[in-house]
């Protein structure tokens, strides 16, 4: 089963692996290692598939943040595409509503949660960070 290379190349096998996994890891790590957090809020939002994004609040933005991705998931219906936008960013710790447009919720009954995923990248499209906020819909 293992010719007589096997135990020469172990080494090499296991400095790859070992790579490998630093790449991996290391990037994921420090994507999540900030102190990057969102909040929003739903106020004035129409009741069904308003255009207009709501405003965000941030705080801890990496340093070398070019842009902001904002995705919102249903996580109720997770498989509806509502969609995000990318904002310019230039140190403002507030995003205004209507800042970008996307598919707004509407529930088909009762409250659902709705997940806001933001990444902050650099000018190459590197995530620097991520931050999450899940808030129900509609507020009551």
């Amino acid at each position: 089963m293992f010719d007589d290379r096997w135990p020469s190349q172990m080494p090499i096998r296991i400095a790859a692996i070992l790579a490998l996994l630093v790449l991996t890891w290391g990037s994921s790590l420090h994507a999540q290692s900030s102190s990057f957090t969102v909040d929003l809020s739903w106020e004035g939002t129409a009741s069904c598939f308003d255009p207009k994004s709501p405003p965000f609040l941030l705080s801890g933005v990496p340093a070398g943040t070019k842009t902001l991705k904002f995705v919102m998931k249903d996580m109720d219906a997770p498989s509806y595409p509502h969609g995000g936008g990318t904002v310019v960013y230039s140190g403002q710790n507030q995003i205004g509503r209507g800042a970008f447009s996307y598919k707004g919720p509407c529930p088909p009954q009762g409250q659902h949660s709705y997940q806001w995923t933001v990444e902050a990248q650099d000018g190459t499209g590197k995530t620097l960070a991520v931050a999450t906020v899940t808030k129900k819909f509609p507020l009551q």
